[in-house]
């Protein structure tokens, strides 16, 4: 068998697809190379089953639903994957013009998360500080400083505050406005950890539920 019967997959853990899934094709869920360009663009064209598939959600797939597909067009093609084994079809909304009131409730949202994410994280940080003592930390270092007791808010806590704001700005990168700035921000990073952890869930989660079914089936 040459390089030529040789088709190499790749899909993502969650695939996200616009509108109707009807006919969803491989080609929109996958990246697909073959020497055989050919081969390459008739398999792009073929159609995931999507039986199961009803309305906006999240579906489970995997690599044994993509392989009879392409099997049935090209039954001796040898397929290398390199991607996902198992995969969430994400199917969204279609994309249409928001009217006056849904506007208004997504500019609510929006100003009701920032209010809540400021005032939480003030919080927070507040509860911290009285956690460990930092108003007395503050008062001893000024007594040990000055050899006078602290009066209320002096330089330290007043340079402290500052700083504490400036560090979080710096740290999560507010300042680095360069097109060319390839580094995410921590923020990002966690947000890619917490939705790889839920793809991860999602799919075990099927798993679990596939796997009990089948035992009962048994029993």
């Amino acid at each position: 068998m040459g390089a030529s019967d040789t088709l190499y997959l790749k899909i993502d853990k969650n695939v996200r697809i616009s509108g109707g899934a009807a006919a969803v094709r491989l080609g929109e869920i996958a990246q697909i190379c073959c020497a055989d360009k050919p081969t390459e663009n008739k398999v792009k064209t073929l159609r995931l089953p999507t039986e199961r598939v009803h309305g906006p959600g999240r579906y489970i797939y995997s690599l044994m639903d993509v392989l009879p597909v392409i099997w049935q067009e090209y039954p001796k093609i040898a397929v290398n994957n390199l991607g996902e084994t198992d995969f969430i079809l994400t199917v969204e909304k279609p994309s249409a013009g928001k009217g006056g009131l849904e506007r208004i409730w997504s500019s609510f949202k929006t100003v009701l998360i920032c209010f809540l994410s400021f005032f939480g994280a003030a919080f927070s940080i507040m509860a911290f500080h009285m956690d460990v003592g930092m108003t007395d930390l503050f008062a001893r270092l000024y007594e040990l400083l000055t050899g006078a007791s602290s009066g209320g808010a002096m330089l330290l806590e007043i340079s402290y505050s500052i700083g504490v704001g400036l560090g979080i700005l710096l740290f999560f990168h507010h300042f680095a406005r360069r097109k060319n700035q390839a580094d995410p921000t921590p923020l990002q990073v966690q947000m890619r950890v917490y939705e790889n952890d839920v793809d991860t869930t999602v799919i075990e989660a099927d798993e679990r539920k596939h796997t009990q079914e089948k035992k009962e089936e048994r029993g």
